[in-house]
């Protein structure tokens, strides 16, 4: 088989300058030199209404939930980038999480979860960088079928720590963060049988994390 891992990324922020969507992006790319196919979409190009089930009821599924769950459907793992809001996850995430796991025309509605394999990560200005909101996203996913890798991160003061081209400035923290797409590509890859573009992006990978 030729295929290669695909990885669905998303913040779960819509904001333009989202700290979140900046941090995912370097996990992207990681993800990419390790061989993945990456898809990184916004959500707030896929705006949905609070979850209600009266709504549902009367109008079904919104468009665009149906939209994310065919692509969540098409990956066989997520990068998910989530800020922190109150000590927990953000609304628009969790909303996001709601409507997909809806069924589907008697399809079941944690089909798009189950088995996914899952990295998380967060980046916030203060001291913990969202740190608090990752065990709360672990145990919604982990719930509903999701595998959700031990391997996370939180950049802390991050609106010190990204360079105007979105690479970051300690070089580091940028490899390390890279490593979190590395290494959900490389699970991936073991996982389907499929071959990565380079297997010593997985030997480099192996190496650092003993360092």
């Amino acid at each position: 088989m030729d295929q290669k891992p695909r990885i669905l990324a998303f913040a779960g922020s819509a904001r333009s300058q989202s700290l979140n969507k900046m941090v995912l992006s370097v996990a992207a790319l990681g993800a990419r030199r390790a061989g993945a196919e990456v898809t990184q979409v916004d959500l707030g190009d896929f705006p949905i209404p609070i979850y209600d089930g009266d709504l549902e009821a009367g109008q079904g599924i919104p468009e665009n939930a149906l939209r994310l769950r065919e692509l969540m459907l098409g990956h066989q793992g997520f990068l998910i980038a989530s800020p922190e809001y109150n000590g927990s996850i953000a609304p628009l995430l969790k909303n996001v999480i709601d409507w997909v796991s809806r069924p589907v025309n008697g399809q079941d509605g944690l089909a798009p979860y189950k088995n996914k394999v899952v990295v998380l990560m967060s980046a916030s200005p203060g001291g913990f960088g969202g740190l608090r909101a990752l065990p709360h996203l672990r145990t919604i996913l982990s719930s509903i079928g999701s595998i959700v890798l031990p391997d996370q991160i939180a950049v802390p003061k991050a609106h010190e720590a990204f360079a105007p081209d979105g690479s970051m400035l300690n070089a580091k923290q940028q490899a390390s963060v890279e490593g979190l797409g590395a290494t959900l590509a490389i699970t991936l890859a073991k996982l389907h049988g499929q071959p990565l573009v380079d297997d010593s992006v997985e030997r480099r990978h192996d190496l650092s994390r003993i360092r």
